[in-house]
């Protein structure tokens, strides 16, 4: 498996690459993300139809093409979302995803507004987005790579996360 730390210095460096104000530097910081992911039996793609980078085990690539057919699990597979954040006003997207996070608490309690507080601060800081906006792929990194790292939960946060956050989109959604 790809270290954690590895995965987030080639997410830094395409999006180097990304914002980058030339071709040659470009080039450059892809051609040191390669290096980096190469050292580690891994390599990478971008994804242009969703702006996610993918990163996979090199023994997966036969003649430049990625064989599906021949993976078992892709559990070694990881995917960093490069999607921009939204063009909204961070204090509009804060207020509001707040209020939601009140709601949440009114309704269903100070542990499953704990994990709701979280989940907007993950949408806030991370998409610059109202949690309703939130996709099945921003709840999977929340729950499987934010959560776990960032925020220090009580046991009980953690056995009822997964549903704070269903409890959350449901009422941001209403």
């Amino acid at each position: 498996m790809l270290p954690e730390n590895i995965a987030d210095e080639a997410e830094r460096l395409t999006r180097r690459a990304r914002d980058a104000s030339d071709a040659d530097e470009a080039e450059s910081a892809r051609r040191q993300r390669d290096e980096v992911l190469a050292r580690h039996g891994y390599i990478a793609r971008e994804r242009t139809a969703d702006t996610t980078l993918v990163l996979y085990p090199s023994e997966w690539v036969t003649d430049g093409r990625v064989r599906i057919e021949q993976i078992e699990t892709t559990d070694s597979a990881i995917e960093r979302p490069l999607e921009a954040p939204g063009n909204a006003d961070w204090e509009m997207v804060e207020a509001h995803n707040r209020t939601i996070v009140e709601r949440v608490t009114e309704q269903h309690g100070d542990i499953h507004g704990k994990n709701a507080a979280a989940f907007a601060d993950f949408m806030g800081n991370h998409y610059l987005k109202p949690i309703e906006e939130a996709t099945e792929t921003m709840c999977k990194e929340f729950l499987r790579e934010y959560y776990p790292r960032n925020v220090w939960p009580s046991k009980k946060q953690r056995t009822i996360v997964e549903q704070s956050v269903e409890l959350t989109l449901d009422i941001a959604r209403e």
